[in-house]
């Protein structure tokens, strides 16, 4: 039986890590859990180590964190759908925005609902997903300020996040001059600007974050201690907060080529047979998950003498190398994964999840 095993300790260390270092930067922080895919397990462990604000970009999962945190802030990352107004408005308090017919609708809501709404307007920096035009920021801010049941709270930017486009001193400059603008011209002053994701962590420790920037969301770098600048890792923090075991339902030794005529499988690939390999022999592993729950692209095993070799659609199978003996059927074996492989093993209803203490 597969599962997940978050370490308890090991998380913490990376959020106190985190905590200091953004407190020591006067700046404030909220988590981004849509890694977690609503698991109350796991988002009860955030709640324990004194986590406030809770970022997501699913409506359900809000509202699992309000149902065990009522008084957290929670914050809807992406412009919200139409048809969600309703329980935007109930289960979040901030939402990211770039549409004003969409702002109207959450005003009208809001009013419906007797509350007031924050609003987060998000502006375009160069990586074409969602964000407000430069030249059209004041026109469209100035539209805003006249909504009732909403309150314009701040402005922000997803860097990175499609076109792979790199966070630059310079970006972060422009993001806080349309700050000073938008005061300027229509004399109010911009609580927030929340300024992207981990992988500006690295221009904030090196002193490249212009002041006035004063939010971050955080997610891949606290539960990987992912560095996503230099695609590496910050020393100071833990790597394997979550793992994922299998168990080991057939070894036997086979031929390295398949034997027969080739053609493309279930998944569309075809094997590419290495010359070398003919009349050689390999012990194969087969683990209890699949490309159902998991692409071989985002996990590795542990044991570095072990290679993926493929998989289907729920066994995943392994040459074990020159470590078979170490190997028997029903052991446990071990995996890293990466930030979009967690994401696909958390959102397997197949997958069990676990906190190890």
């Amino acid at each position: 039986m597969a599962f997940l095993e978050l370490y308890r300790s090991k998380l913490k260390h990376n959020f106190d890590f985190l905590n200091e270092f953004l407190e020591a930067e006067q700046k404030e922080w909220a988590v981004v859990t849509k890694l977690l895919c609503g698991n109350k397990a796991y988002l009860k462990e955030l709640i324990d180590l004194g986590v406030t604000e809770f970022c997501d970009s699913r409506v359900s999962n809000l509202r699992t964190i309000k149902q065990l945190a009522p008084h957290a802030q929670t914050v809807y990352i992406k412009p919200p759908a139409q048809r969600s107004i309703k329980s935007i408005v109930r289960y979040a308090d901030v939402s990211f925005n770039t549409e004003l017919d969409t702002i109207e609708r959450l005003s009208h809501e809001a009013l419906n609902q007797r509350k007031i709404h924050k609003v987060i307007v998000m502006i375009e920096m160069g990586d074409l997903r969602e964000g407000v035009m430069g030249e059209d920021l004041l026109g469209f801010y100035g539209k805003l300020l006249e909504l009732k049941g909403v309150s314009i709270v701040g402005i922000g930017a997803n860097i990175n996040c499609l076109s792979g486009v790199l966070p630059t001193q310079d970006k972060y400059i422009q993001l806080s001059l349309y700050k000073q603008l938008i005061e300027a011209k229509f004399d109010i002053q911009i609580p927030w600007i929340t300024a992207g994701t981990s992988i500006t962590l690295p221009l904030l420790w090196r002193k490249q974050i212009p002041g006035s920037i004063n939010h971050f969301r955080i997610g891949e770098t606290l539960f990987f201690g992912a560095d996503l600048l230099s695609g590496g890792a910050f020393a100071e923090m833990k790597t394997d907060v979550i793992k994922l075991f299998a168990e080991i339902i057939e070894i036997s030794e086979k031929p390295k080529v398949p034997i027969g005529y080739l053609a493309e499988n279930p998944s569309g690939e075809k094997v590419d047979v290495i010359e070398s390999d003919y009349g050689q022999m390999a012990y194969r592993a087969i683990v209890d998950i699949g490309l159902l729950d998991i692409s071989t692209d985002f996990l590795s095993p542990i044991d570095e003498q072990v290679e993926i070799v493929g998989a289907s659609s729920d066994m995943l199978i392994l040459d074990l190398g020159e470590q078979h003996e170490n190997y028997k059927v029903g052991d446990l074996m071990s995996f890293r994964l990466t930030y979009m492989g967690a994401l696909g093993i958390f959102n397997s209803n197949y997958i069990e999840k676990r906190v190890e203490d």
